[in-house]
């Protein structure tokens, strides 16, 4: 993974953990590590956990991304 790939990966880990944590504190449930959001839960057999969760946040990432450039576009920044 390049810089490319690792700033998206930890852009989209953050955006993704931000809204669990506040959607988690809402509903009441147990809030997940910013790690498990970057790797995936510990100790998981599951392909998902193991290899997802870092696609995932590339391309929530790059959409993050996407939608400040559009804004900034939009208010003519």
């Amino acid at each position: 993974m390049g810089t490319g790939g690792f700033i998206l990966g930890y852009l989209g880990g953050l955006v993704r953990w931000i809204f669990g944590t506040v959607w988690r504190t809402i509903a009441r449930k147990e809030r997940f590590k910013f790690i498990e959001y970057m790797n995936g839960p510990e100790k998981s057999e599951d392909w998902f956990d193991q290899t997802g969760h870092q696609f995932v946040n590339r391309i929530v990432g790059m959409m993050t991304i996407v939608a400040i450039v559009i804004i900034i576009l939009k208010l003519g920044i």
